[in-house]
């Protein structure tokens, strides 16, 4: 067994789950891979467990299902070797909001935003305690960008940004580093379970390049990784702008501009 902390990577089987835990388990970490797929991640666990000789666990749940979730929530909060969380398992619908059910968005919530968050909360308070350990949320440069049209999965993926936001100034301090990685459109399977080409798209990043550009982030423990994003300094720019604001965001009186229809 591995000295280093377990992994546990949600959607591991794969995409950027597998490459985390290719990754990972390249670095020395066990792993405990999650998804849906038994014959996808036991084929992966056992190439991983040939090439590096760590040890890896296999849980084979529907992260929309309250059974299976809480089977990976009570793992995580009753083994204390798990120190890092990647909360990579996410999805996407076709269409628009006029196309979508409401059952569809239901479930695209239950799995990009509660399973993603119930995890987070069965971990956080165990690493909070012993002050270590990191959770990593996977979210999509769509959550600053409505623009782009996918309005319910940008929804989702904003609220993994401000979570992640808010459980580093929360848990950070007591040592738990939270990260959460921005990508723009990758080449996973995505797209195709979508209904969507992106091959058709402008461009479109390489799983392996997404995967270690965000370990890099990682590594150099930043809150917020995006790895499309060229110059860093714009994303410094609208943190200090939305940081401008604070202060005048508690008033006793409407702004001025709301006083009149003038």
């Amino acid at each position: 067994m591995s000295l280093r902390p377990i992994v546990l990577i949600t959607g591991a089987s794969t995409g950027m789950g597998a490459v985390y835990a290719d990754r990972f388990a390249h670095r020395g970490h066990d792993l405990v891979l999650v998804a849906r797929d038994g014959a996808r991640l036991n084929a992966l666990a056992a190439r991983l467990r040939a090439e590096t000789k760590v040890a890896i666990d296999v849980l084979v749940a529907d992260l929309t299902k309250p059974a299976d979730l809480a089977s990976v929530e009570a793992r995580l909060r009753s083994d204390a070797r798990i120190g890092i969380l990647v909360n990579n398992a996410g999805a996407t619908l076709q269409g628009g909001f006029l196309d979508q059910t409401p059952d569809e968005v239901g479930n695209l919530i239950s799995l990009n935003v509660t399973a993603l968050t119930r995890l987070a909360s069965a971990i956080a308070p165990r690493l909070a305690q012993v002050g270590e350990g990191a959770i990593v949320n996977l979210g999509s440069i769509l959550g600053l960008a409505p623009e782009f049209g996918m309005t319910v999965y940008g929804a989702t993926k904003a609220f993994v940004l401000l979570l992640s936001q808010g459980l580093n100034l929360e848990i950070g301090p007591k040592g738990v580093f939270v990260q959460a990685v921005l990508p723009s459109a990758t080449r996973t399977e995505y797209w195709e379970r979508s209904g969507r080409d992106v091959n058709a798209l402008p461009a479109a990043m390489e799983t392996e390049e997404l995967v270690d550009a965000a370990l890099i982030g990682f590594d150099r423990r930043e809150t917020v990784t995006i790895p499309p994003l060229p110059d860093a300094g714009q994303w410094i720019a609208l943190e200090a702008a939305r940081q401008a604001m604070l202060p005048n965001f508690m008033q006793t009186h409407a702004a001025e501009r709301y006083r009149s229809i003038s």
